[in-house]
């Protein structure tokens, strides 16, 4: 049975590598469940688990174990339900929360960048998965390669490859669109 400095300790070590975390964990999260309470769902059995498991912990590298822990947490979750249908409201919503309305500038720009930004969500939207997941890790929540990586378990290199792609299929999107110059052309 564990004794007070035992919990002390334990507490302490929660605050010096866990407690900083907790942005990028929800941040992540967020992007993985892409629903506002399964992420906060989510960074809460994370963070539940890392407390249970901070004994064993070395004191290296606390985000990738917590990305590890969310990673083996969210396996867990999603084998235990399987996931529900998206409603149009929930959709809207979400979507809704990536892009803020757009404040300043002539009525000319505020419509460009609304279309703009709409047809990069749809690029977006139109990628798969693991692509998309990618792309909004690194460029929307702002990890690192190697943050991705162990984020998502796969190596350093997928997640460049599946950046490239996703990125690429997006500006053709916008090129297509009119909204980016053509490739190739000088």
């Amino acid at each position: 049975m564990a004794n007070a400095s035992d919990h002390d300790q334990l507490n302490i070590s929660f605050d010096r590598y866990v407690v900083p975390e907790i942005e990028v964990l929800t941040r992540v999260a967020l992007s993985i469940t892409r629903n506002h309470s399964d992420a906060s769902d989510l960074v809460q059995e994370t963070l539940l688990n890392a407390y249970k498991g901070l004994g064993n912990f070395d004191g290296l590298y606390p985000r990738a174990w917590l990305f590890t822990i969310m990673r083996n947490t969210q396996i867990k979750r999603y084998r235990k339900r399987r996931p529900s249908l998206i409603t149009k409201e929930e959709l809207e919503a979400f979507e809704n929360s990536k892009n803020p309305s757009h404040s300043g500038g002539s009525a000319e720009d505020a419509f460009l960048a609304s279309q703009f930004g709409e047809e990069v969500l749809t690029g977006l939207n139109a990628l798969v998965p693991a692509q998309r997941l990618v792309i909004e890790l690194i460029d929307v929540v702002g990890l690192s390669y190697g943050e991705a990586a162990e984020a998502l378990g796969i190596p350093q290199g997928t997640v460049m490859s599946r950046l490239h792609r996703g990125r690429s299929s997006i500006r053709q999107h916008l090129s297509d669109a009119g909204l980016a110059p053509k490739r190739g052309l000088r």
